[in-house]
């Protein structure tokens, strides 16, 4: 599935990549058709009632890592920082059969992540590294000139493909676009048209935590309308469209299309 995957950063459209975080979220999608299926680390932590980006989730990552790649689709999981042990973790995923990582610097030190993109690519040198910076997602005052830096050093130490959440301006996309020879992913924001992404030259577009809020809100504002006797929105799946999702799994690929 990794060939696959680094092939699908090359295709004629942005690949667009929806963020699960548990098995029938995740089989809901490729039901729907996406060529691949991500993960959200804010939904997996959320999920287990802990706090994302902490770092402890780690077994709760792996574990639905290897329930996932039971699906017919490359998996590409988000590990945070990577757990204190970032190699460790890649060559896991890999040996599992994940298709690719997110891996973020929190705006560290940039030197120390170079290194840590090197060490990953020699434990994992198929897996697609998506190396994330947090210049914008976590800085109070981004800047274009260090996220350049920073994206072009991790894409020259090994990464094969570079992620920078929270830019939306269209200069700053087409900066780092024009600055990078790897694929550009940016996360999705209300508003935003995957047409007008793709003639930046956005290679991936993710929904990040998205998909997970909009499930809370789904279920909230279901319950909501039963108190209150408001009408339940219309196209919610039925109880044996969930089970078809997570029977596929055990019926083998050949459950899902």
């Amino acid at each position: 599935m990794s060939g696959e995957f680094h092939a699908l950063h090359r295709a004629e459209a942005p690949l667009l990549l929806p963020n699960a975080w548990d098995f029938a979220s995740a089989a809901a999608l490729v039901a729907e058709g996406f060529a691949a299926i991500g993960t959200t680390s804010l939904g997996v932590a959320a999920a287990h009632g802990e706090l994302d980006g902490e770092g402890c989730t780690r077994a709760q990552t792996v574990e639905l890592a290897a329930r996932l790649v039971e699906l017919p689709r490359p998996i590409s999981v988000d590990v945070e920082a990577g757990f204190g042990d970032p190699g460790g973790i890649a060559a896991e995923l890999a040996e599992l059969g994940v298709a690719g990582i997110n891996l973020e610097d929190g705006l560290g030190d940039t030197a120390h992540q170079e290194e840590v993109i090197a060490e990953v690519k020699r434990r994992a040198p198929d897996l697609f590294l998506n190396a994330r910076t947090d210049t914008y997602w976590l800085g109070e005052a981004p800047s274009l000139e260090d996220t350049i830096d920073r994206v072009v050093r991790y894409a020259a130490a090994g990464a094969d493909g570079v992620f920078v959440p929270g830019m939306t301006a269209v200069d700053d996309i087409r900066a780092v676009v024009d600055a990078v020879l790897v694929p550009v992913n940016v996360l999705f924001q209300p508003g935003q048209r995957i047409g007008e992404l793709a003639a930046l030259g956005v290679r991936r577009v993710s929904t990040g935590s998205l998909l997970y809020r909009a499930a809370l809100h789904g279920a909230v504002t279901a319950a909501r309308a039963v108190r209150d006797g408001s009408p339940v929105a219309s196209g919610v799946p039925g109880y044996s469209a969930v089970q078809d999702y997570v029977g596929g799994r055990r019926r083998g690929s050949g459950g899902f299309q």
